[in-house]
């Protein structure tokens, strides 16, 4: 291989990483810009927030044949 060769290579290389550079800074810009924008304008027309309210379980406590059957089942064990 000769060095011109070489020297095309990494120019090519070099080329192309500053273009992806570049495209990535400008689109980290884009990102920023467009998020303070969106930031202001929510500040400016904010949405409605719906409050929904949860329905209060009540603990209804049915366990006392279960448990009636578990003791029984420890008490056979033993």
């Amino acid at each position: 291989m000769s060095v011109e060769n070489w020297i095309l290579g990494f120019t090519l290389m070099g080329i192309g990483m500053g273009t992806v550079l570049v495209f990535l800074c400008v689109l980290i810009g884009s990102m920023r810009i467009m998020s303070t924008i969106v930031l202001y304008l929510n500040k400016i027309f904010p949405e409605k927030v719906e409050t929904v309210q949860k329905a209060v379980k009540k603990m209804v406590s049915n366990d006392d044949e279960a448990i009636a059957v578990a003791l029984a089942a420890i008490m056979a064990r033993k």
